[in-house]
């Protein structure tokens, strides 16, 4: 079995919202994208899962971000554990 996380449990860990309620709700309105094994889709589930290697793009604050899933985490640690889970993509 692969290594998953779910989508609001991951963006909450690697601290892009505050709380896993923000990080559902950002789903939920659609505004979180996952390239998965090239395949890519607007994600509508917080329950929807995320593996190491899938591209997420998303709009926080008004700011678009890439990045590319590195690691799932155990926890929502420090900011600098957050960072070692994602590397940021620039076009």
């Amino acid at each position: 079995m692969t290594e998953a996380c779910r989508i609001d449990v991951w963006l909450w860990r690697a601290r892009f919202v505050k709380t896993r309620g923000l990080a559902a709700d950002l789903v939920e309105r659609g505004a979180v994208r996952l390239t998965h094994q090239g395949r890519e889709a607007r994600l509508d589930k917080p329950s929807r899962s995320v593996h190491p290697g899938d591209a997420l793009t998303f709009v926080i604050h008004g700011r678009a971000t890439s990045v590319r899933v590195e690691a799932l985490g155990e926890r929502r640690g420090p900011p600098e554990e957050a960072r070692a889970l994602y590397s940021e993509i620039t076009s």
